[in-house]
């Protein structure tokens, strides 16, 4: 007999070997991959009853794959339509081991979790999930989500790919290769997410890397002719070498060029450059994933970082471009010319991407740039860009990082630029309000932040304006620097950042942040910033209510909160203002209605599912919360606060904008369609 707690640590270990080719055996059985995973579970379950009375079996991953089977079975023949298959798979099920092809089930599984079809983090999620054999809760802790999010997004998944009725077979010719990439992104995806968080306390999340490593590795044995593949895992093998290097003694991030080179995991770049030379072996011309390899071979191979080939570095990442004519890939390609070729010149290239809007909040820009200009003896412009990457970045490790690198920056300045830098904003709100007092209009010596954080201080402006306002401000803080004098910021400079900020927005839009800045030129009594932005005319014109085929779309987003606020917005037809006020309280659930100021407005049966779903527990509070709790600064009231969550309260803004993002629509095509239609 088994103790129960032995017969655990079994299961769990053969699970996360074995499930990815149970599920896949499974999927090419059933040609479902939400029914193969729910019959895996059940073998599981058998097993976590009779392992611990009866032992574990010699071959415990056999034993597993013959109960899923056997569970197969049982459910083909309740399906009328199936029972032709009977006997085929009745035969697979008599076949020594986990059955034949098992390694090529593996390989469709794997195409399947990463198709096109499913968005991104889908795709993410499911793999780790079906692939990884990763819980929701492993998954949620590794991306810094909730699990009902990841259970959300792992439904979906099948719930799309069910709908789709994709393929269980391997995709073949041009189709191999679209695919191919696909898998290839969502693994390096989970890696990158693992070797530098987007968000959290943590620098890395070094689970997250080593199971992209395990998919990388175990892609490369099922499609061991694919130079891509191998490229993947030699670029992950030898990131993934300097690990212990790349922080130090307080988590704090170490740069490439200062890193303790004897730290690095030889073993693994050993099998990175392994990975590399049989990526040359299978031929053809290098792909994106075998020249970032190689990039990460010329580091490898380097002693010391004064001995990198920088020249080499800079020459892989100039045929990279002509690949993946990226911004970012541009980026990495100006650090390499500035080592290379000296700072100017990266510098150069760097200040060509500015302008690029895919780059307005990617606060590795401002990094590279503060490098760059700290190289050039241009330290305060590199202070400012530090700080502008420090109020970009969401991971307070690196957050931290970038603040003592501009503090530390600015202390080569001369002394008055230093006392400019360190004066607080309480020394500008008094020096603001005693030139207000005395009727003095001179803006000398006041920062842009300090001055736009007075503007919106203001007891006039109402929480709308103060919102609105402060968007535009902002911005204009994150992309000039808020220690910039406000003596110094011109209407040019005003222009470039709308250029690249709002240069593609809706002519509202644009008009909102221009009287905005005109706004604050006037109180601040300066010259008006607004000087180079043109007024856009706006169009007055009704757009068209939302058409079925947009509606369909809406109604399979992966978002519950969405696709309720939307389908309560076409059934009503309420203004989505109306729909945001809205509290639990003010539900009638079973009377399909909600009391709001002006009477009661009321929806069909698909909301009130979703509503029902939505609300759940809930008693009390916002009905459509926010995603995240609001920082101190920006505490609603309380009713506008989750009493259970602390969250706030959705805001139209918001709304709109993932409204938008969807359909490129207003929310009042949802509602006005329905008010006009008369249903």
């Amino acid at each position: 007999m088994t103790t129960p707690e032995a017969a655990r640590a079994a299961i769990d270990a053969v699970w996360k070997l074995e499930s990815a080719r149970i599920v896949a055996g499974l999927t090419r059985m059933v040609r479902d991959v939400g029914l193969a995973e729910e019959l895996t579970q059940d073998a599981l379950v058998a097993a976590l009853e009779q392992w611990p009375g009866q032992g574990v079996p010699d071959n415990p991953g056999a034993w597993l794959m013959t109960a899923a089977k056997r569970r197969a079975i049982d459910h083909i023949r309740r399906d009328a339509r199936l029972r032709r298959k009977q006997e085929e798979i009745a035969h697979a099920l008599e076949q020594p081991g986990l059955g034949q092809g098992v390694d090529d089930d593996v390989l469709r599984l794997m195409f399947i979790s990463c198709h096109p079809v499913l968005p991104t983090r889908e795709r993410a999620a499911l793999t780790l999930r079906l692939i990884g054999g990763l819980t929701s809760q492993e998954i949620a802790r590794a991306f810094l989500v909730s699990e009902q999010v990841v259970a959300q997004r792992v439904a979906q998944a099948k719930r799309t790919l069910a709908r789709e009725q994709v393929s269980f077979e391997l995709p073949s010719g041009p189709e191999l290769a679209d695919r191919l990439a696909s898998v290839l992104e969502v693994i390096y995806l989970i890696f990158n997410e693992g070797y530098s968080a987007t968000s959290g306390d943590d620098l890395m999340r070094p689970s997250l890397c080593l199971e992209a490593l395990r998919l990388g590795r175990l892609l490369a044995e099922l499609a061991p002719h694919e130079a891509e593949v191998h490229g993947l895992v030699a670029l992950m093998e030898i990131q993934q070498s300097r690990s212990s290097a790349r922080t130090g003694p307080a988590g704090e991030p170490v740069q490439l060029h200062e890193q303790n080179r004897g730290r690095w995991d030889q073993l693994l770049i050993r099998r990175g450059f392994a990975a590399m030379l049989r990526a040359r072996q299978a031929g053809g011309s290098p792909g994106r994933y075998v020249l970032q390899a190689a990039i990460a071979v010329s580091h490898a191979q380097a002693r010391t970082a004064a001995e990198t080939n920088w020249v080499q570095i800079a020459t892989l990442y100039e045929a990279l471009v002509g690949l993946m004519p990226s911004p970012v890939v541009q980026l990495n390609r100006a650090v390499a010319l500035g080592m290379a070729h000296g700072p100017q010149a990266g510098l150069d290239l760097a200040d060509t991407l500015v302008t690029d809007p895919a780059l307005k909040d990617y606060h590795l820009l401002s990094v590279v740039r503060g490098d760059l200009l700290a190289r050039l003896g241009r330290n305060d412009e590199a202070g400012r860009e530090f700080e502008r990457a420090a109020a970009l970045t969401r991971n307070e490790a690196e957050r931290a990082f970038l603040r003592t690198r501009a503090a530390r920056t600015r202390a080569d300045e001369r002394v008055s630029l230093r006392a400019h830098a360190t004066r607080t904003q309480a020394d500008e709100r008094v020096l603001l309000r005693a030139r207000a007092a005395t009727g003095g209009t001179r803006a000398a010596d006041v920062t842009l932040g300090g001055a736009a954080q007075e503007f919106l201080a203001r007891q006039e402006l109402g929480p709308g304006t103060v919102r609105s306002y402060g968007q535009t401000l902002r911005r204009l803080r994150l992309d000039l620097g808020p220690d910039t004098p406000l003596t110094d910021v011109t209407a040019e400079q005003v222009a470039r950042v709308f250029a690249v900020a709002w240069g593609t927005a809706a002519p509202k839009t644009w008009n909102r942040h221009r009287a905005a800045v005109r706004s604050f030129s006037t109180w601040a009594s300066v010259a008006d910033l607004s000087a180079k932005l043109d007024r856009k005319p706006e169009n007055r014109e009704r757009r068209p209510a939302i058409d079925g085929t947009h509606l369909e779309a809406l109604w399979r987003h992966p978002s519950l909160r969405e696709r309720t606020f939307w389908r309560l917005l076409h059934e009503s037809g309420a203004a989505a203002r109306t729909a945001l006020s809205l509290n639990v309280e003010d539900l009638d659930l079973e009377g399909r209605r909600a009391r709001v100021a002006a009477g009661w407005i009321s929806w069909g049966r698909e909301t009130a599912d979703l509503l029902a779903e939505l609300v759940a527990a809930r008693a009390r509070g916002p009905l459509f919360r926010a995603d995240r709790r609001p920082a101190p600064a920006r505490m609603p009231a309380p009713a506008d606060l989750c009493p259970e969550t602390g969250r706030g309260r959705l805001s139209y803004e918001r709304a709109e904008y993932l409204f938008k993002q969807v359909t490129g629509g207003t929310l009042h095509q949802l509602s006005s369609g329905r008010a006009r239609s008369g249903s």
